[in-house]
């Protein structure tokens, strides 16, 4: 009796061990078509072979894109690497038979290959790679792929991978011979916020030379322009709310190029063309801090910035010292001259910084948690750096309106700024006040580098970009007005972003200018007045 139950044992295992195999083989009809001329059904094969999703499957589509698939005399596909080839009909490697000859791959059936193996990233067990493999696909679903993304849905799991996958689907379904398949397609298309669908809709309304019309069926014609005007509408509120957020980026990164300009020329009345070359050093900053991390301590990169910023502050502060003690002090109530003086400094610290760092651009990258972005409104990327810099913009104000409203460095900054002859009389030392306000001044442009570094790569340039728009805010919000630099900064962000796709970025920069001018005509004090006696 035990004899015969282990007899039913062993045939019941031999007989799963034979289901395996056959499961894991291909069937030798599909393979057929890959080695004969007929391209419809070559391609038509490598959709099966795809649909098919296993290992098996992978090999052989890998094999035909690296040109490593082969034809027997009798039609047999073989697979030949390094001497040995594996017969996917049967699972097993063997030695290589004579007068195989290699399977010829044109462009359209390496195109084939290419989107199905394409689509058997959506069965990786990495969720990043799935979801990249479905937002591509979602470019250029085809027909042949429908049964690998079928398979693919019915195992994912993940929400957004998976309302992802839905919209694939329908793409590809949008070049079905079936006309209620294609509707259903155009209805499931209706809540997409795919730009790249865009002209693929539009080429169903075509009408060619003769009249007749790209998509045949009325019902489905129909349906493509409610699903139209819907995408139009969803790109238009995409697009405004990405001027709204790059405004509000831009915004921030003047802020904080114009902050210490607004000390520097707001309050001291200097007008100081080097203020871009103290952005540049506090950029330069960064760049040496990440360096010295990365050769001494590699495994706390991701910290370097919290050493650069007190740097940068710390070296242009510095800088902005001993160019106030050593030339703008003798300059004060001399406006031209101070402009000239101050132009020529810019030409030696750019010319400095090319000779130690080289005229080349350096790369200042990101710390990890700056990298990436989060994605909003289905198509919108909002980058984690500029995130970042928004919030760091606002928190440098609120640290500059607590220094100059809750300090007594700040009393005496505000004493001198309103009349600096009374402020004298009573003790304050107006040229001390003088030189730690212009370092001040100069370490709030070093952070503005800081912030710049992380945005692109940094050069001796770096500071011309932003000199004259830092002018312009200072000038727009009002001379000595920290709320008026804020408000000046994102309202001239703001219009520059909305203006750009109109007018071009040079264009929209050019009708600003004439703004501000015509508004400083009309309103020399800007949008908030300077109070004290000195001014009235």
């Amino acid at each position: 009796m035990p004899m015969r139950y282990v007899s039913q044992f062993l045939l019941a295992a031999a007989l799963c061990t034979h289901a395996l195999s056959a499961i894991a083989a291909i069937d030798a009809a599909l393979l057929k078509p890959l080695t004969g001329d007929d391209p419809d059904a070559r391609i038509e094969a490598v959709g099966k072979i795809a649909a098919l999703a296993n290992q098996d499957a992978l090999k052989v589509l890998t094999a035909l894109k690296n040109e490593t698939a082969y034809a027997t005399t009798n039609g047999d596909f073989l697979i030949i690497e390094e001497g040995k080839a594996f017969n996917p009909q049967t699972d097993k490697t063997i030695d290589t038979p004579d007068g195989v000859d290699g399977i010829v791959i044109n462009n359209r059936l390496r195109g084939a290959v290419d989107g199905a193996l394409s689509g058997f990233k959506l069965l990786s067990n990495d969720r990043a790679v799935r979801l990249a493999a479905a937002l591509e696909l979602q470019k250029s679903a085809a027909l042949e792929q429908i049964p690998l993304i079928r398979i693919a849905l019915a195992k994912e799991r993940d929400a957004e991978i998976k309302s992802t996958l839905q919209l694939v689907m329908a793409t590809a379904n949008l070049q079905s011979p079936d006309a209620a398949v294609r509707k259903a397609a155009v209805q499931a298309l209706a809540e997409t916020s795919n730009a790249n669908l865009k002209p693929v809709l539009q080429k169903m309304l075509e009408k060619s030379s003769d009249g007749v019309y790209a998509e045949p069926d009325e019902v489905v014609r129909r349906e493509v322009g409610v699903t139209l005007k819907a995408l139009n509408s969803h790109l238009a509120l995409t697009e405004f709310v990405g001027n709204l957020v790059y405004g509000i980026s831009l915004g921030s990164v003047l802020l904080l190029a114009a902050l210490g300009l607004a000390i520097t020329f707001g309050l001291m009345g200097i007008i100081n063309m080097a203020h871009g070359e103290l952005l540049m050093i506090g950029a330069y900053t960064t760049y040496v801090v990440q360096m010295l991390f990365r050769a001494y301590l590699p495994g706390a990169l991701d910290a370097y910035l919290l050493v650069a910023l007190p740097a940068a502050f710390i070296v242009a502060a510095a800088v902005g010292i001993a160019l106030e003690r050593t030339v703008i002090r003798f300059l004060y109530g001399r406006p031209l001259e101070t402009l000239l003086a101050t132009w020529g400094i810019s030409l030696m610290l750019m010319q400095t910084v090319r000779s130690i760092f080289g005229a080349q651009n350096v790369e200042v990258a990101n710390p990890s948690w700056m990298s990436g972005g989060v994605t909003v409104l289905g198509s919108l990327v909002l980058s984690y750096n500029r995130i970042v810099i928004v919030f760091f913009s606002l928190f440098v104000v609120f640290a500059v309106w607590l220094i100059l409203n809750k300090t007594r460095l700040g009393l005496f900054v505000r004493a001198v700024t309103q009349n600096r002859r009374m402020a004298d009389c009573v003790g304050v030392s107006t040229a001390k006040i003088d030189m730690m306000t212009f370092g001040l001044g100069s370490g709030i442009a070093g952070l503005g580098g800081v912030a710049l570094s992380q945005l692109g790569n940094v050069g001796p340039d770096l500071g011309q970009s932003y000199i004259v728009d830092s002018f312009m805010v200072v000038v727009l919000g009002g001379v000595g007005q920290l709320a008026g630099t804020v408000i000046a900064a994102f309202g001239l962000g703001e219009v520059n972003k909305f203006l750009e796709p109109f007018a071009g970025a040079v264009m929209a920069k050019i009708f600003i200018l004439i703004f501000i001018i015509v508004f400083i005509q009309r309103r020399p004090q800007g949008l908030f007045a300077l109070k004290g006696r000195s001014v009235e």
